[in-house]
């Protein structure tokens, strides 16, 4: 790297801190101008991770005082203050505890829109109507308030921090849960699943959060897998769970005992959850002065008196409200957003689908009993874990790979080449899945055909979510709302068109049809943003 670019790395570093409103976190003579705290958001999408690299491109003095790693081959960003509770400063415990909960947080909302698949005969006989209306009615709108609540809840977490948004919103999904439980009749039933759903999804914006507020860059795709991993996995455990109930007992059984996992994780996020949110651009990152009581603190962050404290301090009202309006158009992000729709999305209508083709009668599908549909959706909950394990690894090993071959420095682009061993998987996954519908293989053709599907979307999720967060580091929350809905748009519609369709024209040219159109998109927007991202970055980036 010449003498040039290095200067011109550090004066896009560099910024006046009183235009900002902050104070510098350096002090010395050469290094008292660099920005260690938004330094990583400055440079968006282009980090220097290697230290030697780092003394070339900022110099000796402020290569000094980088912090690094604990086995000293990586600077960490962001770079951790000297405040023990800067939450980049907790223990590893402290760190993977909360990312526990916000997992099983992320279960929550897909785990419940998941349940009224296992119930759909039962609640077509329940209400007299058919299959296909309930799935319409209830399953479809559900999924589509899935993404809508989650720009909500953004906006909320901007102002009052992370962990009171989370618990309120799971405190009332869990008394709409109550009211699907024991509705009298099916509008009943639909207000009560859709209110659910706007409100359950906080957990699955939130997650990115807390994920980039307690782990430095380089781990931050290896926890945003098992974060992902959550949700992924949950629309498949509520079929293969309260599929083997409904065939026993009664359908409201089935959302009672969702209840009861949602009261579980709202007892564990007010007993153990805490506030990750931490304004380190603020002088004094906590203005205002905590109670002597630990436990008046305690109450006072989970109920959300303190985040609201807190509020003249951070993003204002319409800054927060327009913050997804503000991101969504840049054309890298728009772009990628499309695409994961398309992946995403066609594996909501398998989900949703498969039920109805596993347990039509032959012609039409395989004609499986309540506990062989039960049974079957085992498949893609295997299938999310083993992609987790590849995933986990093939990410690290990209982005060491890429580090090393860029001289130490690492470009958000890298992110995307694990998509390229994503999309052969699923397009093997989606026609194996639909030759297996259309000329009724073998179980096992099936079960592989769904199995391959589902291991490229918990991949290609990853690298997608990996990547918008590289390339807008300011705005986490934002990045994660936007790709929840642009996931759940792209899916909630597949179930209208996609039996009708199989049924007519056959399951093979349905979902061969879907396959070409997610390989497509593939080719015309991964490739270009690899070639052209880092100019799209300097022009659009925020």
């Amino acid at each position: 790297m010449s003498t040039n670019d290095a200067k011109n790395d550090v004066s896009h570093s560099v910024e006046s801190v009183n235009e900002k409103g902050h104070e510098k976190d350096a002090s010395s003579t050469t290094g008292s101008e660099f920005d260690f705290v938004s330094y990583h958001e400055h440079n968006a999408g282009r980090l220097v991770v290697d230290p030697e690299e780092a003394k070339i491109e900022f110099g000796e003095a402020v290569a000094k005082k980088l912090k690094l790693s604990k086995d000293g081959t990586k600077v960490l960003w962001p770079q951790p203050t000297d405040d023990p509770e800067d939450p980049q400063n907790w223990s590893d415990f402290r760190k993977n505890l909360q990312l526990f909960l916000i997992t099983l947080a992320a279960i929550v909302p897909d785990f419940d829109s998941g349940i009224g698949i296992a119930d759909i005969f039962a609640l077509a006989t329940q209400y007299n109507t058919t299959t296909g209306h309930i799935n319409n009615l209830t399953s479809n709108w559900s999924i589509f308030l899935l993404g809508w609540g989650g720009i909500f809840a953004v906006m909320l977490m901007r102002r009052y921090g992370r962990l009171p948004v989370l618990f309120w919103s799971q405190v009332l999904a869990l008394g709409f849960l109550v009211g699907c439980t024991f509705a009298p009749n099916l509008n009943t039933f639909t207000a009560m699943r859709c209110l659910t759903a706007f409100f359950a999804t906080c957990p699955q914006v939130t997650g990115l959060y807390v994920v980039t507020d307690l782990f430095p860059f380089h781990l931050q795709a290896r926890k945003l897998n098992i974060w992902t991993m959550g949700f992924i996995i949950s629309p498949f455990l509520s079929p293969f769970m309260m599929g083997f109930i409904v065939a026993r007992i009664s359908w409201r059984w089935t959302y009672g005992i969702g209840s009861i996992y949602g009261a579980i994780v709202v007892g564990l996020i007010a007993l153990l959850g805490e506030e990750t949110m931490f304004d380190r651009k603020l002088p004094n990152p906590r203005p205002i002065p905590r109670p002597k009581s630990r436990l008046r603190y305690r109450i006072e962050t989970l109920i959300g008196i303190t985040g609201w404290r807190m509020a003249q301090f951070r993003d204002s009202w319409s800054k927060a409200i327009f913050a997804c309006i503000n991101v969504v158009w840049r054309p890298h992000l728009f772009a990628i957003l499309l695409f994961e729709a398309m992946v995403f999305g066609f594996s909501i209508g398998i989900n949703t689908t498969n039920a109805v083709f596993l347990g039509t009668p032959p012609p039409g599908g395989y004609g499986f009993s309540q506990f062989g549909i039960a049974g079957a959706y085992g498949t893609p909950i295997v299938a999310v874990l083993i992609g987790e394990v590849l995933g986990r690894y093939f990410n690290d090993w990209v982005m060491n790979f890429c580090i090393r071959r860029n001289g130490g420095v690492f470009i958000a682009e890298s992110r995307l080449w694990t998509c390229y061993i994503a999309m052969p998987l699923y397009i093997c996954g989606f026609v194996l899945l639909g030759g297996s519908f259309q000329n009724h293989l073998s179980v096992g053709a099936l079960v592989m055909g769904w199995g391959i599907a589902e291991v490229a979307v918990m991949i290609n999720t990853v690298a997608v979510y990996a990547y918008c967060n590289d390339c807008f580091p300011r705005m986490q929350g934002e990045i994660s709302a936007l790709i929840n809905l642009a996931r759940t748009l792209g899916g909630f519609s597949v179930a209208y068109f996609q039996v009708p369709w199989a049924m007519k024209n056959g399951a093979l040219q349905t979902f061969g049809v879907e396959a070409a159109i997610v390989v497509g998109l593939f080719l015309l927007i991964v490739p270009t943003l690899q070639l052209k991202g880092g100019i799209l970055r300097e022009r659009f980036s925020m």
